[in-house]
């Protein structure tokens, strides 16, 4: 059995807020994220806008907002990733490939900027190693000299990209990738994601495109209103009757390979609205009284994992 190089266990992060009146209250927008991530994966994050993606990879990064707190616990390398640890591996093993672009510093062109990421090489190979990056993803030589300002936005991402691939690290978290990239710059950097993941390092995709993630990813985690729903398998989603969760079957038939067909017209609640049970019980077909009142826990099924009390 593999052991992960990532784990994220009952992961819940609340921001402290002030209310009319001047009343101070905490507003819990994720409550049960679970992830593994092995050493030589691709794991998919998949979900909505609001599930908790990007907070996942600021929690494991240590770059949540000052008025947040967490509960639950990370760990990276079999160790506790504490405050100090994240600091201290962040830019180093752990990388950011983040989803703007304002990350950029915009003091420094863009070239230099790549080259920090790049350690214990000489520049005349750090050069080079830029080089064949930007010939790579279509980027004229030019561009090193440039500033983030006069990129436009494919540019700057791929410029984004280029910072974490030229790094040695050993995890990879690349927060939507792939947005504004063209359909040969997506196939390629869908091509190196796995290369690398296939030298040893591990990436964490956080994405809206199932799609993408279905062509290079070992294991895709669904992410509904700040809880883990379902871990499978990549092959799982070639048979529906694989798949544990109703939400997970639900977006198996909104693929456009598949039915192409809606769930329903609604949308995940927000934090202030959860369900006291499963976050996903309001637009579940099987759901029970139990389900209104229960949080189920996540459990292993069929060589995968679910949060729900109906899966078999």
């Amino acid at each position: 059995m593999k052991e992960p190089i990532l784990k994220v266990e009952n992961l819940g992060i609340s921001f402290s807020q002030y209310t009319k009146g001047l009343v101070r209250t905490d507003l819990e927008v994720i409550k049960n994220l679970d992830i593994e991530l092995n050493k030589g994966e691709i794991l998919a994050v998949v979900g909505s806008s609001g599930s908790g993606k990007s907070l996942l990879a600021h929690a494991i990064l240590g770059i949540l907002p000052h008025n947040s707190s967490t509960h639950g616990r990370i760990i990276y390398n079999k160790e506790e990733l504490t405050e100090k640890r994240k600091q201290n591996l962040r830019g180093r093993e752990i990388v950011l490939i983040p989803q703007s672009v304002n990350y950029l510093d915009p003091l420094k062109k863009v070239g230099s900027q790549i080259k920090i990421s790049i350690k214990n090489k000489d520049k005349k190979a750090k050069d080079e190693i830029v080089d064949n990056l930007f010939e790579k993803y279509n980027l004229d030589k030019k561009v090193k000299n440039y500033y983030p300002f006069q990129l436009s936005g494919g540019m700057a991402r791929k410029v984004l990209l280029c910072t974490a691939l030229a790094s040695n690290s050993k995890v990879i978290i690349a927060d939507e990738p792939t947005p504004g990239l063209d359909e040969e710059s997506l196939n390629e950097v869908l091509k190196d994601f796995r290369k690398v993941a296939d030298s040893g390092c591990s990436i964490l995709m956080i994405t809206h495109d199932i799609s993408a993630a279905l062509k290079i990813a070992d294991k895709v985690a669904i992410f509904y209103a700040g809880s883990t729903l379902e871990i499978a398998n990549t092959d799982d989603f070639k048979n529906i009757e694989k798949l544990r969760h109703p939400y997970t079957k639900a977006l198996y038939k909104a693929l456009p390979n598949h039915e192409f067909k809606a769930l329903d017209d609604k949308t995940q609640p927000l934090p202030s609205e959860l369900p006291k049970g499963c976050v996903f019980c309001d637009r579940c077909k099987i759901k029970t009284k139990e389900c209104e009142v229960r949080v189920p826990e996540i459990k292993e099924i069929r060589n995968g994992k679910v949060r729900c009390i109906h899966a078999t």
